[in-house]
């Protein structure tokens, strides 16, 4: 008889769940569950939907934290429900309970596995709650209120969910006693006369969010109804921006003024770090007002099929804010008309700290290009560099390879076929392809051995696809 390797259930398991098939059983011993007991139990009374189980352990939760939203993968109205009755039980009582020591409801999903590692050693992962920060980067956590509620807003365009309006209601009714932390907005598209987002918005403490994403086309003029909540986010480190438009019946002089009214937001924004622009002409021409505004470095700098103007790129790298860039990533944009002196320049700018460089589909040709890779070959802490989609002759790569050669710290990079790999209608010429790849890898092999090395290709012209070829002869999947 094969015997099982599993260990058999301890007897607190084994008594936590018997609790739980008899719920007024349950309720009264809560308050004499031993510690490391708690998760486990919190646990399968959450599969089973216990709900007046759930709403009398809030009630004694020993720790100063309870992760619910790690728990919760998916919004549900029941759960909420029972802790936060549990929570009011609490806020109702004049004297603290003995066992409270709850500070923070987190109900953001950011993947931590303390329930797992509670499941399999609860007395190692009690050790490592109490220890853990409750509320790592809130600027109001030295306030008065005794519960504070994490939470990550997505919206997506229709009118709030049961979940969040449930939610906010409690809140609002209980503000003096809760404090709702947002440390991340996502819109991925905009809801009917911006009712939703502005109630969001007006709901929680603006200085308390870390991250706005606009995931969705924004109309000019919602721009600037925007801009005085974003003025007030004070701990902003990160900012996506995508599709902002102008309506063809707004006036120039309607935009100038919003445009100016919308980047001096930015002289408010203290902590900006990372900047995300995608698909947009709106910023064109004042991108550089930006950087003029920001009081501290950028790390990150990523802009996507947008328009610059000359006066955007020739001043650049003008700004201390652009001196410390870590990731600069430039896609889409098209490059070939201006001097390449200025991509020098910028490139001299962050060439001590970028670790992150890609200059993708920016229509640098030949000239441009041997302009500046004696910068590139200054790069001394890059690691990822992408030079895809861009039209290079194999004269070219080779200068290219022989200036990144001795960057060592390079573990990830991805070239553009040289130009001669194609025929005259633009189809690939795989067998010239693997010739040029061939030499161009021997270029690298005297200074370094690559770590991971990828050609692109442009797109077909009957597929439309690019594809990317690393040192074996069939396309890799990037």
């Amino acid at each position: 008889i094969r015997m099982s390797l599993q260990a058999p259930p301890r007897l607190l398991q084994l008594a936590g769940q018997s609790l739980l098939r008899d719920e007024t059983m349950a309720i009264p011993a809560v308050e004499e569950l031993p510690t490391e007991l708690f998760p486990p139990l919190f646990m399968e009374a959450f599969t089973k939907r216990c709900s007046k189980t759930l709403t009398a352990m809030v009630q004694a939760w020993p720790f100063p934290r309870l992760p619910l939203g790690s728990l919760m993968l998916t919004p549900d109205l029941e759960t909420l429900r029972a802790v936060l009755e549990g929570l009011d039980v609490l806020l109702a009582q004049k004297v603290r309970p003995r066992r409270w020591k709850l500070q923070v409801l987190d109900l953001r999903n950011v993947d931590e596995n303390f329930w797992i590692m509670w499941s399999a050693d609860s007395v190692w992962s009690s050790k490592a709650m109490k220890k853990r920060k409750t509320a790592k980067g809130c600027p109001r956590m030295g306030r008065q209120q005794p519960i504070k509620v994490f939470i990550h807003f997505y919206l997506t365009g229709k009118k709030l969910d049961e979940f969040l309006t449930y939610l906010i209601l409690w809140v609002k009714k209980r503000k003096d006693f809760i404090h709702l932390c947002c440390k991340k907005l996502v819109v991925f598209s905009l809801p009917a006369h911006n009712i939703t987002i502005r109630k969001v918005l007006e709901m929680v403490e603006l200085d308390c969010i870390q991250e706005v994403e606009m995931n969705c086309p924004w109309e000019l003029s919602m721009l600037a109804r925007f801009a005085p909540y974003l003025g007030q986010m004070s701990h902003l480190g990160k900012l996506v921006l995508f599709n902002v438009y102008v309506s063809t019946y707004m006036s120039p002089e309607e935009k100038e003024q919003i445009l100016a009214q919308f980047t001096s937001q930015f002289l408010k924004l203290d902590n900006l770090r990372k900047l995300y622009t995608y698909t947009g002409s709106c910023l064109e021409g004042r991108l550089h007002e930006v950087f003029r505004s920001l009081k501290t470095p950028l790390e990150t700098l990523l802009i996507t099929n947008c328009l610059l103007s000359a006066s955007d790129w020739e001043k650049l790298s003008c700004w201390p804010s652009f001196s410390q860039l870590k990731e600069l990533h430039l896609r889409g944009i098209r490059l070939t008309s201006f001097s390449p002196e200025c991509l020098q320049r910028t490139l001299e700018k962050v060439a001590v700290t970028v670790q992150s460089l890609l200059l993708e589909d920016c229509g640098i040709v030949d000239s441009q290009l041997n302009v500046i890779v004696p910068t590139l070959s200054c790069c001394c802490q890059l690691m990822t560099f992408s030079f895809c989609g861009n039209p290079i002759s194999m004269a070219a790569l080779k200068n290219l390879l022989c200036h990144t050669a001795r960057l060592s710290k390079l573990s990830l990079e991805i070239y553009p076929a040289p130009q001669e790999s194609y025929d005259a209608q633009g189809a690939l010429n795989y067998g010239k392809f693997v010739q040029f790849r061939a030499e161009l890898m021997e270029v690298l092999r005297d200074f370094r051995k690559p770590k991971t090395i990828i050609f692109s290709t442009v797109p077909s012209p009957h597929y439309g696809d690019r594809s990317y070829y690393g040192l074996e002869p069939r396309p890799c999947c990037f």
